[in-house]
């Protein structure tokens, strides 16, 4: 008799988040108790563009099926012109993203304010639900070391 395993995919998320504004804004979510999946590990960072396009391509190696960008709005970086330079940055990484076979629905940048809780959250839920519908990310899984 075989059993079947009723298992859900639920993908691993990676977000960088800009201290002064996306993880207030994740911080706020939490104090008002808005939900967004638990699967979402949050990286904080001093400014959207302290992060370097190899971590994001480490994080797809080592087993994300996402990963998001946060910071403040343009505009409004603590740093001056730090988004500006990730909005820069990673339109040139996405387009080697998509030389590498990877999706582009995989990355996203968005900007979210330390007063936007309520867009974080939805922002993550959407996020979830485009790399839950993609499925998991078999591109990159020759790069890892496998542990099975």
């Amino acid at each position: 008799m075989q059993i079947e395993k009723n298992e859900q995919f639920t993908p691993t998320i990676v977000a960088f988040c800009c201290n002064w504004c996306s993880y207030a804004g994740a911080d706020l979510a939490g104090t008002n108790r808005l939900q967004y999946p638990a699967d979402v590990k949050i990286i904080r960072v001093p400014c959207s563009c302290r992060v370097n396009p190899m971590f994001i391509l480490r994080a797809f190696q080592r087993g994300a099926d996402g990963v998001i960008i946060c910071g403040c709005h343009p505009g409004d970086c603590h740093y001056t012109t730090g988004n500006y330079f990730t909005r820069r940055r990673m339109t040139l990484l996405f387009s080697m993203l998509n030389y590498l076979g990877i999706e582009s629905e995989r990355t996203r940048v968005e900007w979210v304010s330390a007063a936007e809780g309520a867009k974080f959250a939805a922002t993550m839920n959407d996020f979830v639900s485009t790399i839950t519908r993609l499925g998991k990310n078999k591109r990159l899984e020759d790069l890892r070391c496998n542990n099975n």
